[in-house]
């Protein structure tokens, strides 16, 4: 009786391991894919505003939807990358991204690699549209500066179904036509941009630094342990 006992303690307990990891996997789909549905920021409307808008274009987009597009990934990833070419500044994120490298990149190198990096964020999240296990999404009234004077932070909380509140960060950057527009996200305190940027290093390291090499198997991830964990971002 008390080994099966011990047995059914290990069960739940990797249960329990497991549906948390899940959750913060799901965490990361949120935060990538409220970005991508921002729609064209207008000059007058604060960082802030902007991300509150994305959370109600979300709502809106997906309301009585998730089976439908769950049929039809096609259109869903078309949606995504539409919205995505309206908010998110690629090019800067692309640059960010291969830090260091970016100098010695050719500009046939550096283009293919944002349309590569779009390509697989694309991939990787659209499906997150439908597969949200979330309750509630708070975008606080609390913008604060950023690093830079054309950068805003916004910070935002995801509330699980099971009670537990995740905080989110999005840094916008101001375009020269003074649009907001996302250029990282910050999960938990994991920083997801510097998780990206140290990706595309260690690939140039295991790579030779052959950078089209790195290009063609770009193929980004964010641990799951690590998310849950969290960090200090």
């Amino acid at each position: 009786m008390k080994m099966m006992s011990a047995r059914n303690a290990m069960s739940i307990s990797s249960r329990d391991t497991w549906a948390r990891r899940v959750w913060m996997a799901r965490l990361t789909l949120i935060a990538m894919c409220l970005a991508s549905v921002i729609t064209p920021a207008q000059a007058a409307q604060s960082p802030t505003q902007v991300i509150q808008q994305s959370v109600d274009s979300l709502m809106s987009e997906l309301e009585g939807k998730k089976g439908y597009y769950a049929q039809h990934e096609g259109e869903l990833a078309k949606l995504v990358d539409t919205n995505m070419a309206e908010v998110a500044d690629f090019r800067y994120i692309g640059a960010s991204v291969m830090g260091r490298y970016f100098r010695g990149a050719s500009p046939e190198q550096r283009s293919k690699f944002v349309k590569v990096f779009r390509k697989t964020l694309i991939d990787t999240y659209a499906r997150g549209l439908v597969t949200f296990d979330y309750q509630t999404l708070r975008v606080k009234d609390s913008e604060n500066a950023g690093r830079y004077e054309d950068q805003a932070s916004v910070p935002m909380e995801v509330v699980s179904t099971s009670g537990e509140t995740y905080p989110v960060n999005f840094t916008l950057r101001q375009s020269d036509d003074d649009q907001w527009k996302v250029i990282n996200v910050i999960v938990n305190g994991i920083n997801l941009g510097l998780t990206f940027r140290n990706q595309f290093d260690q690939s140039m390291r295991d790579n030779n630094r052959d950078i089209d090499a790195v290009i063609d198997s770009w193929a980004p991830e964010v641990g799951t342990d690590e998310l849950q964990k969290g960090g200090d971002a």
